[in-house]
C-alpha cells in the first residue's frame, strides 16, 4: 500500500495526541486531596477539643447554694424548668403555640370583663361587627362649628366677665 492511503498505511501527520494528561498525575492529585481532607478534619477535631476544654476551664463556679447532683451539674431536668422565671425557652413549640391560639380564639369569641371596675367588657367579633353595621362608626362634629381654641375661650371669658353692660364686639 502506498503512503497516500491513510487507511492502510502509517501517516505521520495523523497520530494520537501526545499532550493528553497521563493517569499518574490524576492519581497523585486525588491521593493528595484525600490526604488534605483527612489532615483538615484532624486539625479541626483537635481545635474543637482544645476550645471545649478551654471553655470548661473558664466556666464560672457553681453557686454553693445549688444542690450537687450526680454527674453533670449544669443539666436541667424538665421538672426544674418551672423554677426558672418567665419568659422561659419553649420546650415544645407546636404544642405551646396551639395552646396560645386556642386561648386567643376563646377570648375573641366570648363575652368577658376587661376591667370590671370601669365597666369595660369584650364581646365576640361577630357581635361587634353586627353592632357596628347597625350603629355605624362614630362621626366628627359638623363643619362650621368653631373648635375650642385659646382665642375663642379667651373671648368667651372676657364676655362673661364684662360687667359694664356694653356688648363685646365679636369678629
Amino acid at each position: 500500500m502506498s503512503e497516500d492511503n491513510p487507511i492502510g498505511g502509517h501517516n505521520p501527520e495523523m497520530d494520537f495526541e501526545r499532550e493528553d494528561l497521563a493517569p499518574r498525575p490524576i492519581l497523585v492529585f486525588l491521593i493528595a486531596l484525600a490526604f488534605g481532607c483527612v489532615l483538615v478534619a484532624l486539625v479541626l477535631k483537635g481545635m474543637y477539643s482544645y476550645l471545649e476544654t478551654y471553655e470548661n476551664r473558664r466556666q464560672p463556679p457553681q453557686s454553693p447554694l445549688a444542690q450537687p447532683s450526680a454527674g453533670e451539674t449544669r443539666v436541667v431536668s424538665p421538672k426544674d424548668v418551672t423554677k426558672f422565671p418567665e419568659p422561659r425557652l419553649e420546650s415544645n413549640e407546636r404544642l405551646e403555640i396551639n395552646d396560645f391560639r386556642t386561648q386567643e380564639e376563646k377570648v375573641l369569641n366570648s363575652y368577658g370583663w376587661v376591667d370590671q371596675q370601669a365597666g369595660i367588657m369584650h364581646i365576640p367579633i361577630e357581635r361587634a361587627m353586627q353592632l357596628l353595621a347597625q350603629r355605624g362608626l362614630p362621626t366628627r362634629a359638623q363643619s362650621g362649628t368653631a373648635p375650642p381654641s385659646d382665642v375663642n375661650t379667651g373671648k368667651e371669658a372676657a364676655r362673661r366677665s364684662d360687667t359694664g353692660g356694653k356688648p363685646v364686639k365679636q369678629k
